[in-house]
């Protein structure tokens, strides 16, 4: 046990500070803006472990997940995530952690097992419009409240909208009404 306790310590002392900086926080109810989310820079830093782009988005693989305050199970866990398919950012990797940023602001560590690849959103502020095509004038297909949880079917660089599914109904939605992508980003 003693010996546990030593390791944990110096495991700390190895993490570099900038893995562990505040995140941005968000008010009750709300998602991190996206002026807050780190930049998708045009040549982006790739992960030690995976080789992927960093930052990036995943979702959760699960209903139950455990952000822990460190990359290890030795680490106490700070929140569990009830929500499969929520998207979040990854912004640093370690062995099989990743230091993850949900949207309420959460920063933590996830163990790879409990990511996915899968590029899904979150409806964020009021009642938003899925639409038929991207244009504020095209037939509602659906009105989504905040806090649905729906998949990103593709995304064009710069566009305003993307094209989405959400429980089997397809259609368009403006970026700036969810929180899964960096400004701008292409998903394919």
């Amino acid at each position: 046990m003693r010996t546990i306790r030593v390791l944990a310590a110096v495991l700390l002392l190895v993490i570099p500070a900038a893995w562990l900086r505040a995140a941005p926080v968000a008010p009750a109810g709300k998602v991190v803006p996206l002026a807050a989310l780190p930049e998708q820079p045009a040549h982006p830093e790739k992960g030690s472990s995976t080789g992927l782009p960093l930052p990036r988005f995943v979702s959760l693989a699960t209903g139950d997940v455990n952000m822990r305050v460190g990359p290890g199970f030795q680490y106490p866990i700070a929140w569990v995530y009830k929500r499969a398919g929520l998207p979040v950012v990854v912004e640093r990797e370690f062995d099989v952690w990743r230091l993850v940023l949900a949207p309420d602001g959460g920063r933590g560590w996830m163990h790879e097992a409990t990511l996915a690849g899968t590029r899904t959103f979150l409806v964020s502020g009021g009642d938003r419009i899925l639409r038929k095509r991207p244009d504020r004038k095209a037939r509602a297909v659906a009105v989504l409240k905040a806090g649905v949880i729906g998949r990103i079917r593709r995304c064009k660089a710069g566009a305003a909208w993307c094209s989405v599914v959400v429980d089997g109904r397809r259609g368009y939605l403006r970026r700036k009404d969810f929180w899964g992508t960096f400004p701008g980003e292409a998903v394919p």
